[in-house]
């Protein structure tokens, strides 16, 4: 059967056109700073979401979103560091690599091909696992990841970390990827592999009787997981300027998976709304945290709504459903 095309409803048209809208007055009146944060935040819903598509359809429980942000942010901020400054901060790097300054864009989908790779060979290896096994093997990655980096300093310049990084990222390019990653997940979930993920996280004995390679699943939502995040990795070094090895580690792969929970697993709508109410909350209980000197305190009001939320509705605010009217599914010949 052909995919259904997918038909986004007024409430989906209405809500990317208040984005724009907001996108544009931000732009337009707001600080750096009131710009930065909102990008920042669009990051973090394509983060969440992309999370939906491994941990959420799938039943995955992976922790490496920060692994594959950190390789997709290195290889592309060294693919577009001035060549003036590459010399002497990065002297290993080979001749053609050093003399080549490369756009944003390739050198995004560059980044994020590399993550889907190092997610590929990592997969094949840990995804038989199952459960909490599956989660340490996945945080073992974020400590590789972090290792391997600072011991290459004539290529990442090592725990120094990479600072200069050309701010090529402004708040609508994070606006178009984001919403590229809900359509692109929101379309997966809404088509018969989508229903094939979410059969398999339910009961995986019973869809392998029904002729699905769950493996297979498995490794494609692990893969295209880790591009979106290795994605999200290289914007968002070009919005900030800097990369070290300890950037993305271990505090936002438990962000990401509270995002995802709260808003229910499977759930894109809830993602969303999670990722923006959390993202919002750790930034504006900073100022609190430097006045009181109760530093980590936002995590901690994090893990309490966690508490909250599973003690109240263990299966978050939308479990696995969407809101009626923001996207039709349309079918044509036949069932799947």
């Amino acid at each position: 059967m052909t995919a259904p095309p997918f038909l986004p409803g007024p409430k989906a048209a209405l809500a990317m056109l208040g984005a724009a809208a907001v996108v544009a007055f931000a732009d337009l009146y707001l600080s750096t700073y009131a710009v930065t944060l909102l990008s920042l935040v669009m990051l973090n819903v394509a983060l969440a979401v992309s999370l939906q598509l491994t941990n959420g359809l799938t039943g995955l429980f992976s922790l490496g979103h920060p692994a594959f942000m950190t390789v997709g942010g290195y290889v592309a901020a060294i693919l577009t560091y001035p060549v003036r400054r590459k010399g002497f901060m990065m002297p290993d790097l080979p001749d053609w690599l050093a003399t080549a300054q490369w756009d944003l864009l390739p050198a995004t989908l560059v980044g994020a091909a590399v993550a889907a790779l190092l997610a590929l060979v990592v997969g094949i290896a840990v995804l038989r696992l199952k459960g909490h096994y599956l989660a340490v093997a996945t945080l073992g990655l974020i400590v590789i990841v972090r290792v391997v980096i600072n011991n290459l300093d004539g290529y990442t310049r090592g725990g120094l970390g990479l600072s200069g990084v050309p701010r090529l990222t402004g708040p609508w390019e994070v606006l178009v990827f984001t919403l590229l990653t809900v359509g692109l997940v929101w379309r997966i979930k809404h088509a018969s592999l989508g229903r094939a993920m979410m059969a398999m996280r339910e009961n995986e004995l019973a869809a392998r009787c029904m002729g699905i390679d769950a493996f297979a699943l498995k490794l494609l939502a692990f893969v295209l997981g880790a591009f979106l995040a290795g994605a999200a990795g290289a914007l968002t070094v070009h919005l900030v300027s800097v990369i070290t090895p300890g950037a993305y580690g271990i505090p936002l792969a438990f962000s990401l998976v509270v995002m995802v929970v709260v808003g229910g697993s499977g759930s894109i709508t809830g993602a969303v709304l999670a990722a923006i109410a959390i993202s919002l909350l750790s930034e504006f209980a900073r100022p609190l945290e430097e006045g009181l000197e109760l530093y980590g305190l936002s995590q901690v009001l994090v893990a309490l709504g966690l508490i909250l939320v599973l003690r109240l509705r263990p299966t978050g605010l939308f479990g696995s459903r969407e809101p009626a009217g923001l996207g039709r599914p349309r079918f044509s010949g036949g069932t799947s």
